[in-house]
C-alpha cells in the first residue's frame, strides 16, 4: 500500500521548530536579564511602568522585562513558551504586526489607565497572545485554528480569571489591557495569513482518478 506524505508537513515542522526557538529564546533571556538582576543586587523594579508620570514612560518599554521574583518569573514562562510558539506558529505574518503592538499597547494603557504604582512582568503580552490566539481561531473556523485556540484554552484557559481585580499586587491592568488588544487585533488581523492548503492524501487521489475515469468525456 503507497502512503504520500503531504506536502506541507515538512514546511510545518521546520516553522514550528522555528516558532518554538523564538519563544524559547525570549523566555531565557527573562531569566538571564533576572540572574543579572539579583547577581548584581540591583532592583530594576524602578524601570517598569509607572502611570502618568513621565519617568514612568520607561516602562512601556522595559517593563516585561522585569519580574519581582523567580515565582513571577516561573508563572510567566510557559505561557510565553507555549502561546509564543502557538502564535508564531499559526499566525506567522499576524505575528509581526500583533506582537509590537500588543508590546507597546499594552503598556501604554497601563501608563493611562492603571492604579500608581510600578507596574512589571510580561503577563501583558502572554494575556494578549492568550486572548488573540483563541479569539482568532473562533473567527477563522479552520481546522489548524480550531486545534491551536483548543490546545491554547485547555492548558492556559485559567488565566481568564485574571483580567478581572484580585489580589492587591497582581497588575490586572496590564492582563485586561493585553486581553482587550489581543481581541481587537484578532478581528483586525483574521485574514492577514492564508488559509493553510487542504493536505491531500494518497486514497484521495485515487477516488478523485476513479471518478475521471469513470465519468465519460462530454463535447
Amino acid at each position: 500500500m503507497d502512503i504520500q506524505i503531504p506536502s506541507g508537513t515538512t514546511s510545518d515542522t521546520r516553522r514550528f521548530r522555528i516558532a518554538f526557538i523564538v519563544a524559547f529564546s525570549f523566555a531565557l533571556l527573562l531569566w538571564a536579564l533576572h540572574l543579572a538582576e539579583y547577581l548584581s543586587g540591583f532592583d530594576l523594579t524602578q524601570f517598569g511602568v509607572y502611570p502618568r508620570r513621565a519617568l514612568g514612560l520607561i516602562g512601556i518599554l522595559c517593563a516585561p522585562f522585569i519580574h519581582v521574583s523567580v515565582s513571577h518569573l516561573f508563572a510567566n514562562t510557559p505561557p510565553i513558551i507555549v502561546i509564543g510558539t502557538m502564535l508564531l506558529y499559526g499566525y506567522p505574518r499576524a505575528s509581526k504586526v500583533f506582537l509590537p503592538v500588543v508590546y507597546l499597547g499594552s503598556g501604554i494603557a497601563v501608563w493611562l489607565f492603571a492604579r500608581e504604582a510600578y507596574h512589571i512582568g510580561a503577563s501583558g503580552l502572554a494575556f494578549g497572545m492568550l486572548f488573540f490566539v483563541f479569539t482568532i481561531g473562533a473567527l477563522r473556523w479552520e481546522r489548524r485554528t480550531i486545534a491551536i485556540s483548543l490546545l491554547v484554552f485547555f492548558l492556559y484557559g485559567g488565566m481568564i480569571s485574571g483580567v478581572i481585580p484580585g489580589e492587591q499586587e497582581i497588575s490586572f491592568e496590564s492582563h485586561l489591557s493585553g486581553a482587550l488588544i489581543g481581541i481587537l487585533l484578532a478581528f483586525l488581523l483574521r485574514h492577514r495569513d492564508p488559509e493553510p492548503p487542504r493536505k491531500q492524501y494518497s486514497w484521495e487521489q485515487e477516488e478523485a482518478e476513479s471518478e475521471d475515469y469513470d465519468c465519460p468525456d462530454r463535447d
